[in-house]
């Protein structure tokens, strides 16, 4: 147990100092990570698939949780939204809303 304080200590400084942390990045925008391959990047698509930028949180949330609960029909969102909380999903909702 005599070590327990110095390997506690050491692991706050090792988090405190990375640079996730150092650069400030929100959970929420480290979740949103992994939208982009599909959403682009900052949720503005190139392509067929919708944007996701500037949709209301509201909306966001909305659209997450029903895939996630299979009330609403997709293809590979509802696989994505089961790995995420509803505090994930309102981070992620919340985050998109907030972009310029």
């Amino acid at each position: 147990m005599r070590y327990s304080i110095p390997i506690t200590l050491s692991l706050t400084i090792l988090i405190s100092s990375s640079p996730v942390y150092a650069a400030g990045i929100s959970k929420g925008a480290m979740l949103s990570n992994s939208c982009s391959a599909c959403h682009g990047t900052d949720g503005k698509s190139p392509g067929a698939i919708p944007s996701i930028n500037g949709k209301s949180a509201r909306f966001i949330n909305q659209a997450l949780t029903e895939f996630r609960s299979g009330y609403r029909a997709s293809t590979v969102m509802g696989r994505h939204a089961k790995g995420y909380t509803d505090k994930e999903i309102k981070l992620i909702a919340d985050y998109f809303a907030n972009l310029k």
